[in-house]
């Protein structure tokens, strides 16, 4: 008997046991981060100290608008560079790796906005997702017969990408002609195409009609079920409550929670990082008078 919506691939519950707070430990974690920092100028956007994602499993990062999710997911993935810290993928170190060589490592990631090349095909958008291939090198380039057989499966797993994503129809199709769902779907077949241990989904449901978020739903639930680990950034708590085994949960930069969708929604922290709570506490004699005093400094010295 599974425990929750995602884990339909193992029997036991791999977060039995594990404490519900910021930065804990996983049984077997398939990201490792420790102390890394985004600044940029005066501003501190990203300050974790401790983040791990579970294998095999979907996990959300959540959090209000500017709680530094995407800039995290950009560090991790080699599209941007930190300031500090380190993180390992699958037990090897790959801080400050770039962006390209992480993917062909296992971890891809795709994009709150769809980077589709819209003067390709689909289908040739799809090949473009694929890792290793020998035809890329100037000299192979040149002797057709020694990338011909790899070309020609790559086709085949593109065109099995496609059926899956009900993308086939728009085969040959320039990718500018999708629609905004039609290339987030794209965008999640084409990084299927390097074969991923781990997938990043930067806000997949973002601008697609309800029909198509279910479809979308319903590809990420299958990604874990095939062994996938998958990692997403939603705004949407219903998606969140649907799909996720585990969530953690951003504000200001830093990692205020982790658990189960149960207990996060109940987390004071949570509430207070998305509805401010504190700023609606009043406030006692003392701090009036502080607040009082500060603003009188500030406007002295305004005057002189």
């Amino acid at each position: 008997m599974t425990t929750s919506p995602g884990f339909t691939k193992v029997a036991i519950d791999p977060f039995d046991g594990v404490a519900e707070e910021a930065g804990v430990a996983k049984p077997d974690p398939i990201v490792v981060a420790d102390g890394v920092t985004r600044r940029f100028g005066g501003l501190t956007a990203v300050r974790v100290d401790h983040f791990e994602i579970q294998r095999e499993v979907i996990t959300a990062l959540i959090g209000p608008n500017g709680a530094g999710k995407t800039t995290f997911f950009n560090v991790l993935t080699g599209f941007d560079k930190s300031n500090a810290g380190r993180w390992t993928f699958d037990g090897e170190d790959i801080t400050g790796t770039s962006g390209y060589k992480v993917a062909q490592k296992g971890m891809v990631r795709t994009f709150q906005l769809t980077k589709a090349l819209s003067r390709l095909s689909v289908l040739e958008n799809m090949k473009l997702g694929a890792t290793g291939q020998a035809g890329e090198r100037f000299i192979a380039a040149l002797f057709r017969p020694r990338w011909r057989d790899q070309e020609r499966q790559i086709t085949e797993r593109a065109d099995e990408l496609l059926e899956r994503f009900t993308l086939s129809h728009m085969r040959d199709e320039f990718a500018g002609s999708l629609s905004g769902g039609q290339r987030k779907l794209l965008e999640m077949a084409r990084a299927l195409m390097s074969q991923p241990k781990l997938i990043m989904l930067d806000e997949p449901m973002a601008g697609v009609n309800p029909a198509l978020a279910q479809t979308i739903i319903g590809h990420v639930k299958t990604l874990a079920d095939e062994g996938l680990t998958v990692l997403f950034v939603e705004h949407d708590m219903d998606v969140v409550r649907t799909i996720s085994d585990w969530v953690v949960v951003m504000a200001e930069g830093e990692i205020v929670a982790e658990g189960r969708h149960s207990s996060i929604v109940a987390n004071p922290r949570v509430i207070d990082a998305y509805l401010g709570a504190h700023h609606a506490t009043p406030l006692d004699r003392a701090e009036q008078d502080r607040q009082l005093a500060e603003a009188d400094e500030e406007l002295s010295r305004t005057e002189d």
